[in-house]
């Protein structure tokens, strides 16, 4: 070998010695003269292992401690085969290159490692946290997240539960294909929970594994196989929770890595655990009241004034016992149907009775009747309780048997509570390490269950009913839009000081317990009813947590929860508490189920179906009052089931009436209501899916929790969370700011499960569709209005939620239109329970009919004149009727009229010329005899006159008119005329 000393490369040698003994290392000085340099001891270097070649072998190294020395190192020998390794339990003695078993007080993994001390972060770990949203113009709005990295809590390490996207790392290089694994809490689905690897190419692993499931119970534990070579594992959490509450965060432990080639030295076991034998692969906790320091063989008992948890690494003082260090609970009735009410120190017991000012434990023994056994069950010799069989039902004291025309109505009621029932079970699940203790968070307490000390106040107090099943409603079908198979109602009441929360939580086929309901702080004596639609194997769940901080002791055991009742209906092998009316057989022997759509009257046991456009009540079809009248607008389906709207409708307004087509609108539909930006800057969107009128009574609008599933967004599976309704809203934030392929779909809400009614009327079932919500430009045509309701209860909604959609005629938004909310409510409620939509589309109009248009008659040109119809301005109609084609009729012109005209002036003008012609000849005549009548009276002024006479007179000229007479003329007949005329008023003449 070589060293370098100075500037000048000078060949060293060395000799082997013993163990601790220094190596002698020699070299030629400047003059040439061999002289030693420095003495290394052992623990002054370590060996590794070269990389291993084509052939699959490498030499083992000696690395100094000090870079800087590199002198007086053994020299290099053959490692061993690149494939070798040790056992679980078992180091390699780098030494003589063989496997040593581990010492008392430390273990090893043989080719792994693990990290389950999480005081500070273990060398090789990264922790870090960015913003999810990159948007300049938020950036001065947005939070720190340097603060928001995953926090070390001593036995495990929990995530961020905020915006920001919180990324725990860890590199290794395996020299063999291994294995990672790690227990982890997954609560609340508010979070993102990945983990992936990436590769020596930076490739990830396979999409579909990196989501992590939900945990129900306790720890759980994930492992994946990793490849030879490097490998880059990602913890990473990214919370999205838009509303007030805060969500769990993730837990992480225990993390164990396998494939690396060999581990040349054992893993002390930490304070709080021991290991008494050689080559241990684990450590083990010390028990409760005792203590180890690390590397520890055995762990050493606390002083009797002292206590501690299990795997501690010291011991605590003994606090004086104070009156929340005990609880009360009542014993089994006894052959005589008594009850002692018993007083019992809680478990763990860390107070002292012999301290100054410790309480005693109260004195037990006191005896009481014991109460009546629950209903549908009945009372024993020795004092127990058992089920009624079937066809008979008790009030808690002795069976009676069904009547002819009755039938026992199945499920569990539990008002008395002298023990627990068979059904449930309860524990206690630590708020601390999340470990179940194994001990009872519930104590029966006569007429309610109330929640026991617990070991610390962050405990979660749990009880669980487990359902086999449930028997399903004749009236319930899958055309159904009520699918009630089943309800569980319970009464309880909570007391606190301090921001204690109850949960109540649903499980389906024992998969994870989703919570439904949370309250938070002191409730009065109420009354909660949750609706059952699936038929499956169902588990129900309370969890009381006093406080979510951890403080040792016990300081508010006085806050509890209490349980006084739990009524679950249509159970499979359930009891009675009452019989109830059934439909006779025709023989009339035992009980039958009616036809669909009929009600069973109660007197006679007959059915008789319903009267049409009403819908039967699935879970009381007695007596005609069952058959509830449809909504206006809407149908009953065959079997009278459910009302429906076919998105059609008839209005008679005006006079006239307005048929609606809304096919065009009944498929799916959905429109984001955003952005919007939490305090961290991360951008999400309301999300509504819209089925206006579903597909006869089916509810076509789905939305989905996707966040265990992102990879299958809009694929329903036996893991996803879906709601399908009328009307459905989630959270959505977008594949861009999360840097995921497929988008984060969560919190799904139904806000319309059952079809009220569609009118013009702005109220219908207690439900106000406002016009100032949207104000609308054309007044001439009112909006169609579409009701809902939901049947999800809630503290704020306590009728649950409704919805209000209004389709408005617009002809310039054709095809699906534009949905939005009202301006003054952005999230499309104002009061978080009514929400209100605006539908604007052509395919809102009523269909076109003959009063939507006129006629145009346009000129007569060249004796053709055409009739054209348009629509009338503004046209507020579309589809139906079509426009009639244009009409062609035959029609005189203005020239034909206009030669009438001119021959008709023509012949005019001649008569009257002709006319004034003749009166002129005849006015000539009239002055002629009339001058010679004058004539003849001045010639014979003495003379009397002579008789008036028509007569020609002696002396007269007849001549003088056979002008007038030779032809029969028209001027003849005149004249003939006015000759009479004057035949008959002749002037007289006086001298």
């Amino acid at each position: 070998m070589f060293c370098l000393l100075g500037n000048t490369l000078y060949p060293g040698f060395s000799r082997n010695l013993f163990n601790e003994q220094p190596h002698l290392s020699l070299v030629l000085n400047a003059h040439g003269v061999i002289s030693p340099l420095h003495f290394l001891f052992q623990s002054e270097y370590h060996y590794e292992y070269t990389a291993c070649n084509s052939q699959g072998s490498r030499w083992r190294v000696a690395v100094p401690h000090n870079p800087g020395l590199c002198t007086g190192l053994p020299d290099p020998i053959k490692g061993t085969k690149c494939s070798f390794s040790c056992k679980a339990g078992e180091f390699l003695d780098m030494k003589n290159q063989s496997c040593m078993p581990c010492a008392e007080g430390t273990y090893s993994l043989g080719t792994g490692i693990r990290f389950d001390e999480w005081d500070e972060l273990p060398h090789g770990f990264d922790n870090k946290a960015t913003n999810l949203e990159i948007d300049y113009s938020f950036s001065e709005s947005l939070g720190n997240c340097s603060l928001s990295t995953w926090s070390l809590k001593g036995d495990y390490i929990a995530s961020n539960t905020d915006e920001c996207t919180a990324t725990l790392v860890y590199a290794v290089n395996l020299k063999q294909s291994g294995t990672v694994s790690f227990e982890y809490i997954y609560q609340d689905s508010s979070i993102v929970f990945e983990f992936f690897i990436q590769n020596d190419q930076c490739q990830p692993t396979v999409e579909e594994s990196r989501w992590m499931r939900t945990t129900e119970k306790g720890w759980e534990t994930h492992t994946v196989e990793l490849s030879q070579g490097n490998n880059v594992l990602f913890w990473r959490t990214t919370a999205f929770s838009v509303w007030s509450k805060t969500p769990k965060p993730v837990l992480v432990r225990n993390i164990e890595i396998t494939g690396v080639a060999f581990t040349s030295e054992c893993f002390p076991c930490k304070a709080g655990t021991y290991t008494a034998k050689l080559g241990s692969s684990f450590c083990q906790p010390c028990p409760a009241n005792s203590y180890s320091s690390k590397t520890a063989t055995s762990c050493h008992q606390c002083e009797p004034a002292m206590y501690s948890e299990p795997g501690s690494a010291s011991c605590k003082p003994r606090p004086a016992c104070t009156d929340k260090d005990y609880f009360y609970t009542h014993t089994a009735c006894d052959t005589n149907g008594e009850t002692q009410l018993m007083y019992k120190w809680a478990e763990p017991k860390i107070c002292s009775e012999e301290l100054p000012g410790s309480v005693e434990l109260p004195a037990s023994g006191v005896k009481t009747t014991c109460p009546p056994c629950n209903p549908g069950f009945f009372k024993t010799n020795t004092s127990s309780c058992e089920p009624c069989p079937y066809g008979s039902y008790s009030n808690g004291s002795g069976c009676i048997n069904c009547t002819v025309g009755t039938e026992p109505a199945l499920g569990f009621e539990y008002k008395w509570w002298n023990t627990l029932p068979a059904n449930m079970e309860t524990t206690v699940l630590s708020g601390t390490s999340f470990e179940y203790k194994g001990m009872a968070g519930w104590e029966v307490a006569g007429d309610y269950i109330y929640t026991a000390a617990g070991a610390s106040d962050n405990d979660f107090m749990i009880l669980t009913l487990v359902i086999p099943g449930f028997s399903s409603p004749q009236s319930v079908m899958e055309d159904s839009e009520s699918k009630e198979i089943a309800r569980i109602t319970f009464v309880f009441e909570t007391i606190c000081s301090m921001s204690c929360e109850l949960y109540f939580m649903v499980g389906v086929n024992s998969r994870t317990n989703t919570p439904v309901e949370t309250w938070i702080g002191s409730k009065g004596k109420q009354s909660y009813t949750y609706i059952i639609e699936k038929n499956a194997t169902m588990s129900f769940t309370w969890a009381f947590q006093r406080t979510a901080y951890h403080e040792p002791g016990r300081k508010y055991t006085n806050d509890v929860a209490k349980l006084y009742s739990i009524n679950v209906t249509n159970v499979i092998e359930g009891v009675a508490s009452y019989c109830r009316v059934c439909a006779l057989e025709s023989s009339g022997s035992s009980c039958t189920s009616c036809p669909h759509g009929h009600y069973i009257d109660r007197s006679t046991g007959g059915c008789y179906p319903c009267a049409a456009n009403t819908y039967l009540k699935a879970h009381q079809p007695y007596g005609s009052q069952a058959c509830i009248p449809c909504g206006p607008g809407t149908k009953n389906n065959p079997i009278h089931s459910l009302c429906y709207s076919d998105c059609h409708l008839s209005v008679i307004a005006d006079g006239r009436t307005l048929e609606y087509d809304f096919s065009a609108l009944s498929n799916s539909t959905s429109f984001l209501v955003g952005p919007s930006f939490t305090t961290k800057g991360l951008k999400y969107f309301h999300h509504f899916n819209i089925s206006l009128c579903g597909n006869h009574g089916r509810k076509m609008a789905t939305c989905t929790d996707n966040v265990t599933d992102m990879h299958i967004l809009g694929k329903e599976t036996e893991f996803s969370k879906s709601t399908s309704s009328y009307v459905c809203q989630s959270i959505i934030v977008p594949s861009d700011v999360m840097a995921y392929k497929s988008v984060v779909s969560s919190q799904p809400v139904s806000l319309a499960d059952r079809f009220v009614g569609v009118t013009r009327e702005t109220t219908l079932d207690n439900i106000t569709s406002f016009p100032d919500y949207f104000p609308a430009e054309n007044v001439g045509l009112p909006d169609v209005i579409f009701f809902y309701r939901s049947s999800d209860v809630t503290q704020t909604c306590s009728a649950g939620r409704a919805t209000a959609i209004r389709v408005r005629c617009d002809p310039l938004k054709p095809h699906s239109g534009v949905l939005s909310v009202p301006s003054k409510c952005p999230e499309g409620t104002c009061d978080g329970c009514t929400f209100h939509f605006l539908w604007e589309t052509v395919e809102a109009c009523p269909l076109c009919s003959a009063d939507d248009y006129h006629a145009i008659i346009s000129a007569c040109v060249g004796g053709i004149q055409r009739t054209t119809y348009v629509w009338r301005e503004p046209k507020l109609c579309s589809g139906g009727i079509s426009l009639p084609d244009q009409k062609v009729s035959i029609c005189k012109s203005m020239d034909f009229w206009l030669k009438v005209g001119i021959s008709a002036g023509t012949c005019a003008a001649i008569l009257l010329t002709a006319m004034t012609c003749y009166f002129w000849k005849k006015n000539q005549k009239l002055e002629y005899k009339y001058s010679k009548l004058v004539m003849n009276s001045s010639a014979k002024d003495s003379e009397l006159p002579a008789a008036d006479s028509c007569a020609i007179m002696e002396g007269e000229d007849a001549e003088d008119d056979l002008i007038f007479t030779s032809k029969n003329s028209l001027f003849g007949k005149i004249r003939a005329f006015t000759t009479k005329v004057r035949c008959f008023v002749r002037p007289s003449l006086h001298v």
